[in-house]
């Protein structure tokens, strides 16, 4: 006693099972990329916000881009005003 819907629920259930695997794809990639750190992974010549990282080519560029890291770091709270001061000591003496 075949109605015809038994074709049917099969089908649904398979949209049903791909629906929530999207969903939690999309909800894991949204937390992933779209959070505070953003991408979890800097390839290299890149710091954490994906930027272009200048070349140490010019005399004093790669201390500048130095003094400038060590100043972003300093105020995120990474680091501790004892230790921004010791390494931008430590710069200038370069």
């Amino acid at each position: 006693m075949w109605d015809g819907h038994g074709m049917g629920m099969g089908w649904g259930w398979l949209f049903l099972t791909l629906l929530i695997v999207g969903i939690v794809i999309l909800v894991v990639w949204a937390i992933r990329y779209m959070g505070p750190g953003g991408s979890t992974q800097a390839g290299p010549g890149r710091d954490s916000d994906q930027r272009e990282t200048p070349s140490a080519g010019g005399h004093g560029s790669g201390n500048e881009r130095a003094r400038q890291i060590l100043a972003e770091r300093y105020a995120r709270g990474e680091i501790e005003l004892s230790e921004y001061e010791e390494r931008l000591r430590t710069l200038r003496e370069e």
